[in-house]
């Protein structure tokens, strides 16, 4: 097969993803829904509370700039990983130009990230999967923890980080990710991807603009959604099925403030 068609292979593929998730984006939930019982002792031994470290623990790298979580080496992985998910082509930039990178970083480093809404004073014991996050770690936590293991095993695979992989190496990588084919002792890698990291990337393409992603209200135009009149009642009603007429001039919150 040749490059071009490989290329255009992926394109199609994530096109067809987001065109996929795109109904599944407004109903799902801020949080990840679980990311595994199981990972609980092995989470303890990842990281701790910032009120937990022991002295002499090593201090999280600073924020790469324009960021407000994510360190550079993090940040690096993130944006090499929305643009291989959302490639520049004739719908949409690439996933950084979209903004998809600074809305995962100011999640993190918002309440969502903080956990906020998590229980975090323990005891940590092992839980079914249906009683939901069972991690020492807050979100933000286990989003760097992952992070760092998946380079570790890129690195391992290819000698190289993540962002320095050619894009099919790249998209290859992140499928095995998701299809649970990459293990660290440490970090349940298929449930970071699956439960953590793919929620906010579809939270990312289609959420408001205002909080950081979804640049020019560019996936809106993409799939036809309104935006904010897409929740009156009359127009769920009349337009059903059909394509809205305000949809190529979606409105977001900050046109209504």
């Amino acid at each position: 097969m040749s490059t071009n068609s490989t290329d255009e292979g992926l394109l199609t593929g994530r096109r067809l993803f987001l065109r996929q998730v795109a109904t599944l984006a407004g109903s799902a939930s801020l949080a990840p829904k679980v990311i595994g019982a199981a990972a609980v002792a092995a989470g303890s031994a990842i990281a701790a509370p910032a009120s937990a470290q022991p002295a002499g623990a090593p201090i999280a790298s600073a924020p790469a700039f324009g960021y407000e979580s994510l360190g550079p080496d993090e940040a690096s992985f993130v944006e090499a990983m929305v643009n291989v998910m959302c490639p520049a082509d004739t719908l949409t930039p690439n996933g950084v130009d979209c903004g998809l990178a600074v809305f995962m970083d100011r999640q993190l480093a918002g309440g969502f990230g903080t956990g906020d809404r998590l229980y975090m004073r323990g005891p940590w014991k092992q839980g079914k999967p249906q009683l939901g996050y069972q991690l020492p770690l807050t979100p933000d936590q286990f989003f760097k923890a992952g992070v760092a293991a998946a380079n570790a095993a890129c690195r391992g695979r290819f000698d190289k980080d993540f962002d320095q992989l050619e894009p099919a190496d790249a998209d290859a990588f992140l499928r095995d990710l998701a299809g649970g084919k990459i293990s660290d002792i440490r970090v349940p890698l298929g449930q970071w991807f699956n439960e953590l990291v793919y929620p906010l990337f579809t939270q990312a393409c289609f959420a408001d603009p205002m909080y950081g992603g979804n640049n020019g209200k560019v996936f809106w135009k993409m799939i036809g959604y309104p935006g904010l009149p897409a929740t009156h009642t009359r127009d769920m009603v009349n337009f059903r099925g059909k394509p809205y007429p305000g949809a190529k001039d979606p409105k977001a919150i900050q046109d209504f403030s």
